[in-house]
């Protein structure tokens, strides 16, 4: 993964207006709420993706 991933809006208040922050990697500032979180990628899941469509046709 080369690029960063940015936050569409703020987990808060919900406002679009987000900065990086110099803080550390990771961390975003919210100009609106005046608050700054922190996005970590923890991993994949190991159970994957599951499809719970019903699959097959019914009688």
């Amino acid at each position: 993964m080369s690029e960063r991933a940015a936050p569409f809006y703020c987990p808060y208040c919900g406002d679009e207006d987000l900065r990086p922050s110099e803080t550390g990697h990771g961390t975003w500032e919210c100009a609106a709420c005046n608050r700054a979180f922190q996005l970590k990628f923890l991993g994949l899941l190991a159970r994957g993706v599951q499809r719970n469509d019903g699959g097959g046709e019914t009688s």
